[in-house]
Protein backbone atom coordinates (compact mmCIF):
# COMPACT_ATOMS: atom_id res chain seq x y z
CA UNK A 1 0.00 0.00 0.00
CA UNK A 2 1.49 3.17 -0.88
CA UNK A 3 0.80 6.32 1.77
CA UNK A 4 2.55 8.92 -0.28
CA UNK A 5 1.87 12.00 -2.39
CA UNK A 6 0.86 10.99 -6.30
CA UNK A 7 3.59 10.81 -9.09
CA UNK A 8 3.38 13.33 -11.30
CA UNK A 9 0.42 12.55 -13.87
CA UNK A 10 -0.09 14.17 -17.41
CA UNK A 11 -1.72 17.41 -17.03
CA UNK A 12 -4.42 16.99 -19.20
CA UNK A 13 -7.78 18.36 -19.80
CA UNK A 14 -10.18 16.89 -17.47
CA UNK A 15 -13.25 18.24 -19.92
CA UNK A 16 -11.36 15.20 -22.46
CA UNK A 17 -12.13 12.66 -19.94
CA UNK A 18 -15.91 12.74 -20.16
CA UNK A 19 -17.36 10.06 -23.04
CA UNK A 20 -18.35 7.13 -23.52
CA UNK A 21 -17.38 4.62 -25.49
CA UNK A 22 -18.50 0.95 -26.07
CA UNK A 23 -16.46 -0.04 -23.21
CA UNK A 24 -16.42 2.56 -21.02
CA UNK A 25 -20.08 3.13 -21.48
CA UNK A 26 -20.83 5.59 -19.31
CA UNK A 27 -24.40 6.21 -21.20
CA UNK A 28 -25.51 2.72 -20.51
CA UNK A 29 -28.82 2.31 -18.93
CA UNK A 30 -27.67 0.58 -15.75
CA UNK A 31 -24.50 2.53 -15.27
CA UNK A 32 -26.33 5.89 -15.46
CA UNK A 33 -29.29 4.25 -13.13
CA UNK A 34 -26.41 3.30 -10.31
CA UNK A 35 -24.67 6.34 -11.08
CA UNK A 36 -27.75 8.30 -10.03
CA UNK A 37 -28.67 5.86 -7.18
CA UNK A 38 -25.03 6.75 -5.76
CA UNK A 39 -25.20 10.03 -6.38
CA UNK A 40 -28.79 10.34 -4.77
CA UNK A 41 -26.72 8.81 -1.14
CA UNK A 42 -24.20 12.12 -1.38
CA UNK A 43 -23.87 16.16 -1.77
CA UNK A 44 -20.54 16.57 -3.22
CA UNK A 45 -18.54 15.54 -6.37
CA UNK A 46 -15.94 14.42 -3.75
CA UNK A 47 -18.66 12.15 -1.87
CA UNK A 48 -20.13 10.91 -5.00
CA UNK A 49 -16.44 9.66 -6.28
CA UNK A 50 -15.83 8.09 -2.55
CA UNK A 51 -19.17 6.54 -2.57
CA UNK A 52 -18.57 4.98 -6.41
CA UNK A 53 -14.83 3.83 -5.50
CA UNK A 54 -15.64 1.80 -2.93
CA UNK A 55 -18.75 0.29 -4.44
CA UNK A 56 -16.82 -0.65 -7.42
CA UNK A 57 -14.44 -1.80 -4.64
CA UNK A 58 -16.28 -4.23 -2.63
CA UNK A 59 -19.57 -5.12 -4.51
CA UNK A 60 -17.46 -6.43 -7.97
CA UNK A 61 -15.11 -9.34 -7.08
CA UNK A 62 -12.20 -9.19 -8.36
CA UNK A 63 -11.43 -12.30 -10.91
CA UNK A 64 -8.89 -13.83 -9.19
CA UNK A 65 -9.25 -13.24 -5.81
CA UNK A 66 -12.72 -15.32 -6.33
CA UNK A 67 -11.68 -17.77 -9.08
CA UNK A 68 -14.31 -16.94 -11.37
CA UNK A 69 -13.44 -17.70 -14.87
CA UNK A 70 -15.92 -15.68 -16.73
CA UNK A 71 -14.59 -12.67 -18.76
CA UNK A 72 -15.57 -9.57 -18.54
CA UNK A 73 -14.35 -6.11 -20.59
CA UNK A 74 -17.12 -3.55 -20.86
CA UNK A 75 -18.50 -1.73 -17.49
CA UNK A 76 -22.05 -3.18 -18.68
CA UNK A 77 -20.36 -6.76 -18.33
CA UNK A 78 -18.66 -5.81 -14.82
CA UNK A 79 -22.22 -4.57 -13.66
CA UNK A 80 -23.91 -7.32 -14.80
CA UNK A 81 -21.57 -9.98 -13.55
CA UNK A 82 -20.20 -8.17 -10.68
CA UNK A 83 -16.84 -9.41 -11.34
CA UNK A 84 -13.55 -8.90 -13.45
CA UNK A 85 -9.32 -8.02 -13.35
CA UNK A 86 -8.71 -4.52 -12.33
CA UNK A 87 -8.65 -3.27 -15.48
CA UNK A 88 -12.72 -3.99 -16.32
CA UNK A 89 -13.38 -2.68 -12.43
CA UNK A 90 -11.75 0.72 -13.39
CA UNK A 91 -13.90 0.76 -16.61
CA UNK A 92 -16.61 0.36 -14.78
CA UNK A 93 -15.83 2.61 -12.31
CA UNK A 94 -14.87 5.36 -14.91
CA UNK A 95 -18.06 4.86 -16.23
CA UNK A 96 -20.41 5.39 -13.39
CA UNK A 97 -18.13 8.74 -11.96
CA UNK A 98 -18.47 9.77 -16.10
CA UNK A 99 -21.93 9.11 -16.22
CA UNK A 100 -22.53 11.80 -13.53
CA UNK A 101 -20.30 13.99 -14.94
CA UNK A 102 -17.29 13.76 -12.58
CA UNK A 103 -14.05 13.59 -15.57
CA UNK A 104 -12.33 10.42 -14.57
CA UNK A 105 -9.49 8.66 -16.43
CA UNK A 106 -7.74 5.28 -16.93
CA UNK A 107 -3.80 5.09 -15.77
CA UNK A 108 -1.60 2.60 -15.51
CA UNK A 109 1.26 0.96 -13.03
CA UNK A 110 3.77 -1.85 -14.16
CA UNK A 111 4.19 -3.79 -11.13
CA UNK A 112 6.13 -7.56 -10.50
CA UNK A 113 3.86 -10.31 -10.94
CA UNK A 114 5.49 -12.75 -8.06
CA UNK A 115 7.44 -14.91 -10.82
CA UNK A 116 10.10 -12.64 -12.41
CA UNK A 117 7.66 -10.56 -14.38
CA UNK A 118 5.93 -7.44 -14.84
CA UNK A 119 2.44 -6.98 -15.33
CA UNK A 120 0.90 -3.70 -16.23
CA UNK A 121 -2.03 -2.98 -13.53
CA UNK A 122 -4.76 -0.80 -13.81
CA UNK A 123 -6.02 2.18 -11.58
CA UNK A 124 -8.26 5.60 -12.38
CA UNK A 125 -7.74 9.20 -12.10
CA UNK A 126 -10.44 11.46 -10.62
CA UNK A 127 -10.38 14.94 -11.55
CA UNK A 128 -11.95 16.82 -8.23
CA UNK A 129 -10.21 20.54 -6.57
CA UNK A 130 -8.29 21.12 -9.44
CA UNK A 131 -6.36 18.19 -9.51
CA UNK A 132 -5.91 14.44 -10.90
CA UNK A 133 -6.04 11.67 -7.75
CA UNK A 134 -5.15 8.14 -8.70
CA UNK A 135 -7.65 5.22 -6.78
CA UNK A 136 -7.26 1.78 -6.91
CA UNK A 137 -10.72 -0.22 -7.26
CA UNK A 138 -9.57 -3.70 -7.84
CA UNK A 139 -10.42 -5.04 -3.91
CA UNK A 140 -9.41 -4.99 -0.80
CA UNK A 141 -7.81 -8.60 0.58
CA UNK A 142 -5.09 -10.03 3.46
CA UNK A 143 -2.09 -7.59 2.33
CA UNK A 144 -3.95 -5.11 0.03
CA UNK A 145 -5.62 -1.71 1.97
CA UNK A 146 -6.90 0.41 -0.65
CA UNK A 147 -9.00 3.26 -0.05
CA UNK A 148 -10.56 6.41 -1.00
CA UNK A 149 -7.98 9.38 -1.09
CA UNK A 150 -7.28 12.94 -2.35
CA UNK A 151 -4.78 13.71 -0.45
CA UNK A 152 -2.15 10.89 0.38
CA UNK A 153 -2.41 7.78 -2.50
CA UNK A 154 -3.88 4.73 -0.47
CA UNK A 155 -3.37 2.38 -3.73
CA UNK A 156 -3.02 -1.46 -3.50
CA UNK A 157 0.89 -1.86 -3.97
CA UNK A 158 3.45 0.82 -4.36
CA UNK A 159 5.95 0.77 -7.20
CA UNK A 160 9.86 -0.86 -6.33
CA UNK A 161 11.71 0.98 -9.25
CA UNK A 162 14.40 -1.69 -8.28
CA UNK A 163 12.12 -4.49 -9.36
CA UNK A 164 11.47 -2.53 -12.59
CA UNK A 165 8.16 -1.58 -11.63
CA UNK A 166 6.69 2.28 -12.32
CA UNK A 167 4.18 4.51 -12.58
CA UNK A 168 3.13 5.36 -15.54
CA UNK A 169 2.03 8.76 -16.33
CA UNK A 170 -0.32 8.62 -19.47
CA UNK A 171 -4.19 9.89 -18.91
CA UNK A 172 -6.19 7.32 -20.97
CA UNK A 173 -9.56 8.11 -22.04
CA UNK A 174 -9.92 5.14 -23.38
CA UNK A 175 -8.61 1.78 -22.56
CA UNK A 176 -5.23 1.37 -23.39
CA UNK A 177 -5.06 -1.32 -26.62
CA UNK A 178 -3.41 -3.60 -25.24
CA UNK A 179 -5.47 -4.23 -22.11
CA UNK A 180 -8.90 -4.59 -24.74
CA UNK A 181 -6.66 -6.75 -26.63
CA UNK A 182 -5.79 -9.37 -24.17
CA UNK A 183 -9.23 -9.29 -22.82
CA UNK A 184 -11.15 -9.80 -26.04
CA UNK A 185 -8.80 -12.54 -26.86
CA UNK A 186 -9.37 -14.51 -23.49
CA UNK A 187 -12.15 -17.44 -22.96
CA UNK A 188 -10.76 -17.80 -19.40
CA UNK A 189 -10.04 -15.25 -17.32
CA UNK A 190 -8.42 -17.13 -14.74
CA UNK A 191 -5.71 -18.79 -17.79
CA UNK A 192 -5.71 -14.93 -18.30
CA UNK A 193 -4.34 -13.68 -15.16
CA UNK A 194 -1.73 -16.79 -14.70
CA UNK A 195 0.11 -15.85 -18.05
CA UNK A 196 -2.16 -13.71 -20.71
CA UNK A 197 -1.74 -9.99 -18.91
CA UNK A 198 0.00 -7.31 -20.65
CA UNK A 199 3.36 -6.91 -19.53
CA UNK A 200 4.18 -3.49 -21.03
CA UNK A 201 2.39 -0.18 -22.42
CA UNK A 202 3.75 -0.37 -25.74
CA UNK A 203 3.05 3.29 -26.91
CA UNK A 204 5.26 4.45 -23.64
CA UNK A 205 9.02 3.32 -23.05
CA UNK A 206 9.57 1.01 -20.64
CA UNK A 207 13.14 1.44 -17.99
CA UNK A 208 15.61 -0.50 -18.87
CA UNK A 209 15.43 -2.40 -16.14
CA UNK A 210 12.65 -3.86 -17.80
Amino acid sequence: MTDASSPQLDDADPTGFLGSDDIIQADHPAVVELGRELRGRTGSPEELAEAAFTWVRDEVDHSFDAQDRRVTLTASEVLEHRVGLCYAKSHLLTALLRSQGVPTALCYQLLDDGSDGLVVHGLVAVHLRGAWHRLDPRGNKEGVDAQFSLGDERLAWSVDPERGERDFPTLYAAPAPCVVEALRGAEDMLDLYEGGLPSSLPDVPTPSAV
